[in-house]
């Protein structure tokens, strides 16, 4: 590379030999040149991210709910560090006189709320494994888990019980405790009792340790504090076993970066708990936040009200996934659309003169003070007002909408990558930065990162624009795969970790993501395609919100299928005197001609080869969801349930192709 701006090189690159693929250099951050952050003074444990903090902030609001007063949501209600370390004390009690001793497992599921957070510090106080359960699954995985895991005793948001039920008898084999957190119906300890099975309310629980003290173990850095389960696009999911050392690594690598870039947290930081805790995303932006003293407030669990949560909590920090901020995107274009030709003008030319100057590489708050006042003041207030940092993870934010919210929201919009194996944040770009935009930035300061060579799939890690298989060492890595040493095996290989996802090193030393390893397959002719590279450039037109493309090696060429952008799509309509509702729109072969047309214009300007562009298109006006088992919960396309949803859409669009 040219310049290498934000990474520095630490060991040469390896030349392909004995069958080996060839090896990039070994890149670190340039925030960690003179080496990694050293551990924080008497961090050993995610225990002591919370012990202390408790010492430090006694006072200072730590877990917020919205109360809910004459059929209505109202205001925050806090505890106190001292309150909540007071809770845990007695739910770690609790969990003891069960029976539970460290080294046991205890499932967590439902979704994010004070409760939860305080069974988790409960878990890491007694040495105990904390296993949480995505509150979108469904009972099946639910009980693989808790088999898999041999969980003893679980904690259930209350309308989550009747899920929980649904795996006895099986799951009786290990699970011998339940833990409302809410309130238990007569009936379900009635069905408890009939499978062995003890029930309790949350308050009933609680009480259950108060004549007992058990003394808290002594806690290791290399000692594992969760088992967290991927999602997985196929097959069971995967336990990743996380230690202590991963998490307090991670936090002095967050720490090192946010003050090297003048944004660090700290004790007045108000953050938004929306983001499932079962997964590692928000497990560790909670815990950067406890290590920090500052206040964590959660939804009311409903994407719909979330905007609402905002206006009530005004957080500093916003964490999301695309898929929301695609949401926050079209819902700002729409009220600009709606508002008039005055309005819509002024915004337009407040937009382009403020993207301009932040291109020219000034930084955000200096680049249009007044269009700021003016224009998008209201922008910011509608996030509450005080947000300073938006943090988009997951899955890869479209590069027009992450341009258009670093503009408009007043705060930086960093793009973040990582994995459940890497303890979540890999890779995050910087403030200020607009060359980065479209891409994750350059790695976190506590971690090395190369690229490794894939020949079949023509990435060349040593090339003058270096491509090929992310792969990172530190010791924010997981332990393994909890009961699969083999698929331990597979994807840690000389204290390396391939992550399976290809990235591209930028000149400044940021890492775009263009590719996966294993999403690759053969058309008929024996071209190889490498389908995620294609969505990620097809992805680029507006008028779509989602697409996946498919292809075999039994057809010549690929099809689609995708969630057409309802306003671009009946604006479309509108002035080309297309009628019908949107449901009718996405029949309209009209339509899907126009659609076509753009995916082929972009695929030009990307100058993608002949058999990579889509020869035919199905519109879905419903978007991929997880109620259909087309998702993950991270939001990642789950292929294989896509191809049998979607199966006969599929086969008709290659009938009418080869009938024509």
């Amino acid at each position: 590379m040219a310049s290498k701006k934000f990474i520095v090189e630490v060991e040469p690159a390896i030349e392909a030999k004995d069958g080996k693929p060839s090896m990039g250099p070994v890149y670190r951050s340039v925030f960690a040149k003179d080496g990694f952050p050293p551990p924080i003074d008497g961090l050993d444990s995610c225990w002591d991210v919370f012990r202390l903090s408790v010492e430090k902030y006694p006072n200072n609001p730590m877990l917020g709910t919205r109360e809910f007063v004459d059929g209505k949501h109202g205001k925050y209600v806090w505890l106190t560090y001292k309150q909540v370390y007071d809770k845990v004390i007695r739910v770690g009690n609790a969990i003891r006189a069960c029976g539970v001793e460290p080294g046991g497992r205890c499932g967590i599921y439902g979704a994010n709320c004070a409760e939860w957070v305080m069974s988790m510090e409960a878990c890491n106080a007694h040495g105990l494994y904390c296993v949480p359960l995505y509150d979108t699954l469904g009972h099946g995985a639910v009980e693989f888990i808790i088999c898999h895991a041999e969980v003893t005793l679980a904690f259930v948001e209350a309308k989550k019980i009747p899920e929980v039920l649904k795996t006895f008898p099986k799951a009786g084999e290990y699970l011998k405790t339940i833990v409302s957190f809410g309130k238990v119906t007569p009936e379900q300890k009635e069905q408890c009792e009939g499978f062995g099975v003890a029930i309790h309310s949350w308050e009933e629980f609680l009480s259950l340790g108060d004549d007992k003290q058990f003394e808290l173990p002594l806690k290791k850095k290399s000692d594992i504090c969760t088992i967290m389960y991927t999602s997985g696009t196929t097959g069971d999911p995967k336990g990743v076993l996380i230690s202590n050392n991963s998490i307090v690594t991670l936090i002095a690598g967050v720490h090192r970066l946010l003050g090297s870039v003048d944004a660090s947290l700290d004790s007045n930081d108000v953050y938004l708990s929306f983001l499932p805790l079962a997964h590692i995303f928000d497990r560790v932006i909670e815990e950067c936040f406890i290590n920090h003293g500052a206040s964590i407030g959660f939804w009311r669990g409903d994407v719909k009200l979330l905007i609402e949560d905002i206006g009530e909590l005004k957080p500093t920090i916003f964490c999301a996934v695309p898929r929301v901020l695609d949401r926050i995107y079209s819902g700002l274009q729409q009220k600009i659309s709606s508002g008039g030709f005055l309005k819509s003008k002024l915004f337009s030319l407040a937009y382009a003169y403020k993207l301009r100057n932040m291109k020219g590489g000034k930084k955000h708050p200096e680049a249009s003070p007044l269009s700021d006042k003016i224009v998008f003041s209201k922008i910011k207030q509608g996030l509450g007002g005080n947000v300073r940092i938006i943090l988009s993870g997951a899955a890869p934010l479209a590069p027009h909408v992450e341009a258009f919210l670093k503009v408009v929201t007043c705060s930086h919009v960093l793009q973040g990558y990582g994995l459940t194996e890497t303890c979540a944040g890999s890779f995050v770009s910087l403030p200020n930065e607009m060359e980065m935009v479209g891409t994750v930035g350059p790695p976190v300061p506590n971690l090395d990162a190369r690229l490794e060579s894939v020949p079949e799939m023509n990435y060349d890690a040593l090339s003058s624009k270096p491509q090929g298989e992310i792969c990172i060492r530190g010791d924010v890595l997981f332990a393994g795969y909890y009961k699969r040493e083999d698929l331990t095996a597979e994807v840690l290989v000389d204290g390396w970790f391939h992550t399976g996802d290809i990235g591209e090193w930028q000149p400044d030393g940021s890492m775009k993501i263009i590719d996966r390893k294993k999403n690759i397959f053969k058309l008929s002719q024996g071209e190889y395609v490498a389908v995620e590279n294609l969505e990620n450039v097809f992805g680029l037109v507006s008028d779509l919100d989602s697409i996946w493309i498919y292809g075999n090696s039994f057809e010549s060429c690929l099809v689609a299928v995708a969630n057409p952008n309802k306003q671009a799509i009946e604006h479309y309509a509108e002035t080309h005197n297309i009628s019908g509702d949107f449901e009718a729109l996405c029949e309209n072969p009209k339509i899907k001609e126009y659609v076509l047309g753009e995916l082929t214009k972009v695929g030009k300007e990307n100058k993608l080869k002949g058999f990579e562009f889509v020869k035919a298109i199905h519109l879905d006006p419903v978007p991929f969801d997880m109620e259909r088992d087309l998702l993950t919960p991270t939001f990642k396309k789950k292929r294989p349930q896509l191809l049998k949803y979607y199966q006969s859409v599929i086969d008709n669009m290659y009938q009418k192709i080869n009938n024509r």
